[in-house]
């Protein structure tokens, strides 16, 4: 095309006058008008040929009449389908709010710029102009009598009719995803409205947004493991931000009363459904109110979202009708367990008696956690998947809120709530601590829990103590997650459904798209890859034998990877929803999340002993055992493990023998 004068990416500007949904709007409105009296034919009793006459007739008068007033139109995009017959085709052509249907004849643009369109692929991007009529079969149409081509597709779109349905191609090329799958459009459209709402609720409260660092030398605000850079211009080490809160808070200090900020924050964790490790978060805060000021901004924000956009307070998630227009529950933690697992954490006498509860009811915890931690891990084990409707949990222990007043009345207990709906946490809030001597004490605790090993533990930020000696007010603050609350309200399964740009696992190690030098050495890659076993310490074999019948007696199958995410709140577990061949899905845990990221194992074929006693973990029932192969590095107690992978040709269910 460029050889013959026709360059397809040398147009700079096409002037559209109508979206393509504007077009069927305009064209149905402008014929109510124009035809406003006019009843269909009466055609009962005719023979079909007379029928067809008649019809065609009428046809023909109101093509008459709408024609002689016609809406002319320019419009822009993609070309999704075309049809090519002689002297005429149709084609459809696809915009930011949908398609419509264009009718290009020879005789309308001409002849060389018909034999362009007709050798025009399915993705080129087309200027038309013309004319909106309705087709005999009722569909509101544009007659070209204008093309341009605006820009050339030089990749091959998937089938339309299948669309794209392969999840990681998805997320990797979200580009793909918005044009073949119109519900996806429709997720982001709706997430811009959500963050614009949340944006004119807040104005109407007098809600100043601002912006705050996200290099910072003391990422604090949360238990969350940064990542790390460096500064070159000041030969610093760098965190990015984890949260909003202590710059937020330093403004209230400053006098500015109402603020929030709505931005990315960046934790180092793990990735499934529900969690990226950057994601985006709203924090406010507001002076002169407590957590009670909060739950009912909170509510009454979340009934707003709902009306405006979607379009009434009870609304569906993957099948549950979730309700936010009744008043939202509220519980204290302590009572969440004692009514979820019969426990009474205020009868619990100290440490020692919380833990012991712990491992009779096989609740994990670790060496230092106290009994406050313990209550939250009880609460995470029964209380959280139990949270269906919207329900405020109250009063947290101060263990796990350090930067939360106590509450008056019980200082082991913390004025703080957090939303549950759909068992996720939605929201996270406090009556902020103001107190500077307090806050000093706390952040020494939070010193030790990192020196013991915590890397989620906060340190202490002297500028921010620093504020709070200048004065604060008595202050409400609460943190959103942006993008579970989108997945709420757009029925979204998982995170990466909301995120344009979800974070992905490099394709081999690197993103061979980006990387043809790469992809020129694996071609030329002749030898097998020669691994150097010298290091590796192998646990001796046992000696004792095993007789056959009991070895017999497990089934071990190939099983296919559906799914595989983090479990909340569990440092080591994956869960793998499995297909063993059986037609219903297998659930297994496993303790490898040191090893794997759950997304690199989505796909992949393994084996499983499938034939085990159900196991609860974390609240979970784990059906069976993957297997891996261990060992050691010589001279260390590190262990190295290796998920057993096999050839994907295996199909699911295969017995090993």
């Amino acid at each position: 095309m460029q050889a013959a004068g026709q360059d397809p990416f040398q147009i700079t500007k096409y002037d559209v006058t109508h979206h393509t949904s504007d077009v069927k709007e305009i064209y149905a409105a402008h014929e109510a008008e124009l035809l406003a009296g006019r009843e269909d034919p009466d055609t009962e009793g005719m023979d079909e040929g007379e029928a067809r006459e008649i019809i065609k007739k009428e046809y023909d008068e109101r093509r008459s009449i709408m024609d002689a007033s016609p809406i002319r139109v320019s419009i822009a995009g993609r070309m999704m389908f075309k049809r090519v017959m002689g002297k005429a085709s149709f084609a459809n052509i696809q915009d930011l709010k949908g398609n419509i249907q264009i009718y290009v004849a020879r005789d309308a643009i001409g002849e060389d710029l018909y034999a362009t369109f007709k050798k025009s692929d399915i993705g080129d991007i087309w200027g038309v102009k013309g004319y909106a009529f309705r087709t005999k079969t009722g569909e509101v149409s544009i007659h070209a009598e204008e093309m341009t081509l605006l820009s050339k597709s030089l990749q091959i779109l998937p089938e339309k009719f299948h669309g794209l349905t392969d999840t990681d191609t998805r997320y990797r090329q979200r580009y793909v995803d918005l044009i073949m799958n119109q519900e996806s459009k429709d997720v982001f459209v709706k997430r811009s409205q959500i963050i614009k709402e949340i944006r004119k609720f807040l104005d109407g409260r007098d809600f100043m947004e601002v912006e705050t660092p996200m290099l910072v030398s003391n990422a604090g605000g949360a238990a969350a493991r940064p990542f790390e850079t460096h500064y070159n211009a000041l030969n610093e080490d760098v965190k990015l931000r984890i949260s909003l809160e202590l710059y937020l808070k330093r403004l209230i200090v400053g006098g500015l009363e109402r603020v929030y900020e709505i931005g990315r924050v960046f934790r180092n964790e793990g990735v499934d459904t529900r969690h990226n490790p950057e994601f985006t978060l709203m924090e406010l805060y507001q002076a002169y109110t407590d957590y009670e000021g909060m739950m009912e901004l909170t509510e009454s924000m979340f009934r707003y979202l709902a009306e405006t956009v979607c379009g009434g307070t009870k609304i569906s998630y993957q099948g549950t009708e979730i309700d936010l227009g009744k008043p939202f529950a509220r519980l204290t933690m302590t009572d969440a367990v004692k009514k979820y697992a019969g426990i009474d954490f205020d009868q619990v006498a100290d440490d020692e008696e919380a833990k012991r509860l712990a491992e009779e009811h096989h609740v994990e915890y670790e060496e230092r956690h106290k009994k406050g931690d313990i209550l939250n891990l009880f609460f995470e084990e029964y209380c959280e998947h139990e949270l269906v409707q919207p329900t405020f949990i109250m009063d947290h222990p101060i263990e796990i809120s350090p930067l939360t007043k106590k509450k008056p009345e019980d200082p082991n207990k913390v004025e703080r709530f957090e939303l549950f709906i759909n068992g996720w946490e939605m929201c996270n809030a406090y009556s902020e601590l103001n107190d500077p001597i307090d806050q000093r004490e706390r952040f020494a605790a939070q010193d030790a829990n990192a020196a013991a090993g915590d890397d989620e533990a906060e340190h202490t930020d002297e500028d921010f103590l620093n504020a709070l000696e200048i004065g604060m007010p008595p202050t409400g603050g609460i943190g959103y997650g942006i993008d579970r609350l989108v997945m709420l309200l757009t029925d979204s399964a998982a995170i990466r459904d909301v995120l344009l740009f979800p974070t992905m696992k490099s394709l081999g190690d690197v993103n061979k798209k980006n990387d043809e030098k790469n992809q020129a050495a694996e071609e030329m890659k002749a030898e097998p890859e020669k691994i150097d076993f010298s290091n590796v310490k192998i646990e001796p074999l046992f000696e004792e034998e095993v007789d056959f019948d009991t070895f017999s007696k497990s089934d071990f199958r190939a099983v296919k990877v559906k799914e595989c995410v983090a479990v909340p709140k569990s440092k080591k577990l994956l869960q793998f929803t499995l297909d063993d061949g059986t037609g219903t899905d297998r659930t297994i845990l496993s303790g490898i999340h040191a090893y794997y990221e759950p997304e690199e194992l989505v796909g992949k074929t393994l084996i499983a002993i499938t034939n085990l006693p159900p196991r609860k973990m974390m609240g979970i029932e784990s059906c069976g055992m993957l297997l891996s192969a261990v060992n050691n590095l010589k001279d260390s107690e590190d262990e190295e493990l290796h998920l057993i992978m096999v050839d994907n040709h295996i199909p699911a269910g295969a017995k090993l023998y």
